[in-house]
């Protein structure tokens, strides 16, 4: 079967850039007449077929490439393992085929690209979890074909990102800590290392901030080795026992956990002496069900919307990006205590 013809092929032989290409042959400005009959005549002799609308057409079936990092991957089933087996789910409902390329640890700091970037043998990619700056930065610079962030997204670079509502959901689940009476609150999250934990962090400290409540530096705690991102049960927080808060909020429900069975070895009681929140809503199967008060990301969302956004590029490279955030709900189960 021939290949069809994209616009990144006519940008290609022609020297110049996709969103030209794409300009000269829907008709918009910002092109030379002259320019634009060149593109056209390429277009067509190159058997190029435009795309009259910005509906995808159901019949067709799209290959994703699914890129994710070893890194984020931990033995076992890690929360962005979680969000590739519902992106499939949702690949299936929109007649696209997934191919999953995991790059490891080492590939991603000496700056290897992805095979499926190098091959193109898909039609557009996702990219689960955000890597290293400078591996970020060279695949935006090595593109070819359409690509989607999904949870995460980079402030200096052009790219379709779907994230949790990250700033808001921590907001909230701060402010229910508040209401249940608790004003001494920590955070438990590695701030800067990632946009959402960091995104988590402001909104926790907004919700204190408008009751007055003075953020304390000594208990904005880390919560992984930032080298390897090891993180939960293998990671200790840094807890001064002689000057506890009555609750912490964490970045992610792993790192609740970890801290919950720290906290036993203390000789705390959760809740009963110490309340502990968590976030995403999501915990590995071995730890079974631990309770936790949670914010719920919405993983089923999260995926469809990456999905949607990832077909409309390939039929309009022209298209502005944008950063789509995705809300969640908050989940009241067992590990949060009333105060008086």
């Amino acid at each position: 079967m021939t290949k069809s013809v994209r616009l990144t092929d006519i940008a290609e032989k022609m020297g110049v850039s996709v969103v030209t290409v794409s300009k000269a042959l829907s008709g918009k400005k910002g092109v030379s007449e002259e320019l634009r009959a060149k593109i056209r005549r390429t277009a067509d002799e190159m058997g190029y077929r435009p795309v009259h609308a910005l509906q995808p057409d159901k019949s067709k079936a799209y290959t994703v490439g699914v890129v994710a990092f070893e890194r984020h991957f931990n033995k076992i089933a890690s929360f962005y393992w979680k969000m590739y087996q519902e992106l499939t789910i949702q690949a299936i409902k929109q007649n696209c085929f997934t191919m999953l390329e995991v790059v490891a640890i080492l590939d991603e700091e000496n700056l290897v690209p992805p095979k499926l970037f190098e091959e193109e043998r898909v039609d557009g990619i996702i990219i689960i979890g955000k890597p290293e700056r400078e591996y970020v930065k060279m695949l935006y610079q090595n593109k070819k074909i359409p690509m989607v962030f999904l949870d995460f997204y980079d402030d200096e670079l052009l790219v379709d990102s779907v994230i949790s509502e990250s700033f808001h959901g921590m907001y909230r689940m701060t402010e229910y800590l508040l209401q249940k009476g608790h004003e001494k609150i920590a955070f438990v999250g590695t701030v800067m290392y990632t946009e959402s934990i960091t995104d988590r962090y402001f909104g926790y400290c907004k919700a204190l901030m408008e009751h007055g409540i003075e953020v304390r530096p000594e208990w904005v705690m880390d919560d992984r080795n930032t080298e390897d991102g090891c993180m939960g049960l293998p990671y200790k927080v840094a807890l001064d026992t002689n000057d506890m808060p009555t609750a912490f909020v964490c970045n992610n429900d792993v790192t609740a956990y970890a801290l919950i069975k720290q906290l036993k070895e203390e000789g705390f009681r959760v809740p009963e002496d110490i309340s502990v929140a968590g976030y995403d809503d999501y915990l590995y199967a071995e730890f079974g069900d631990s309770k936790i008060t949670t914010y719920a990301v919405d993983i089923e969302k999260m995926t469809q919307r990456a999905l949607q956004i990832l077909i409309k590029r390939m039929l309009d490279c022209a298209m502005d990006a944008k950063v789509y955030a995705v809300s969640g709900r908050l989940i009241e189960r067992k590990t949060v205590k009333k105060l008086n």
